[in-house]
């Protein structure tokens, strides 16, 4: 019997209440939802960042699903995440987990998953994003065309020309989510050039590193019950297998539709 693959979430505290940035609940969901429905992965929850020098050295591949900017819970923990990567971990950052400040983490956000929220630069309104498109590829496997309130990032910061970055989920940002003033997090120059350009914006995405490892961003996941779209929860679902190497069906992972009240038994 081979191996199962172990995947690693990472959850940062629940910091917004009433459904919204609900890391833990979120983090145990997909972790049961994976355990229960995908053969060959063993997916485990750390509530905080462990203190275990060696506690990811097996893992496949972690899923950081908290809150970002320079409170971050990974930047005290940079060094040996990218000693990991080097050896080929996969890294997966959901939502607000994929801000950290420009420098050194954004550096590493770049290596390791091809993109991050950059302050000035990124913006983060809510909005419906529609996603008609998909790109061959086998995070991509299954998902059919779909719309979802959520606030969604974007005007990413990736590297020139999208170097090695696979667009997976992209959409047409609306004027609409320009509204605010400039700011850190609300508007730019640069975010509203694009826009008005009619420019598709990049809200999941995944990489293949040159040490072997995979890397996959996803700005989406404010609200937890929007893992209850089958469509969301597919295209979340499959990203985190292919980070961590495992084979996705034709068509894509599938599994049952929870009810909220079947998701809010993790609140």
């Amino acid at each position: 019997m081979s191996e199962k693959a172990k995947i690693a979430f990472v959850a940062g505290t629940a910091s917004h209440g009433s459904g919204a940035h609900e890391h833990p609940a979120g983090c145990h969901f997909l972790a049961d939802t994976l355990n229960q429905h995908v053969d060959g992965v063993e997916a485990e929850v750390h509530l905080a960042w462990p203190e275990e020098p060696d506690a990811f050295n097996s893992v496949s591949a972690i899923a950081v699903y908290s809150d970002g900017g320079s409170g971050h819970l990974i930047i005290p923990h940079l060094d040996q995440v990218d000693a990991l990567a080097k050896q080929g971990m996969g890294i997966v950052m959901m939502h607000y987990a994929i801000e950290v400040p420009k420098g050194r983490p954004g550096d590493c956000f770049l290596d390791w998953v091809g993109g991050y929220f950059e302050t000035h630069f990124s913006v983060n309104p809510h909005w419906v994003a529609e996603f008609t498109a998909f790109p061959s590829h086998p995070i991509s496997r299954g998902l059919q065309s779909f719309s979802i309130d959520d606030e969604w990032y974007y005007h990413m910061r990736f590297p020139e020309n999208m170097e090695q970055v696979v667009p997976i989920l992209s959409a047409i940002a609306p004027e609409s989510t320009l509204t605010r003033d400039d700011g850190p997090h609300s508007g730019n120059p640069h975010v509203r050039a694009s826009v008005a350009k009619g420019e598709p914006q990049h809200l999941g995405w995944c990489i293949e590193r040159p040490d072997g490892g995979r890397g996959v961003g996803f700005t989406g996941g404010h609200y937890h019950n929007n893992w209850g779209d089958d469509q969301f929860r597919k295209f979340m679902l499959n990203s985190i297998a292919w980070a961590a190497k495992l084979d996705i069906p034709e068509d894509g992972i599938s599994t049952p539709t929870p009810t909220t009240e079947q998701l809010d038994t993790y609140l």
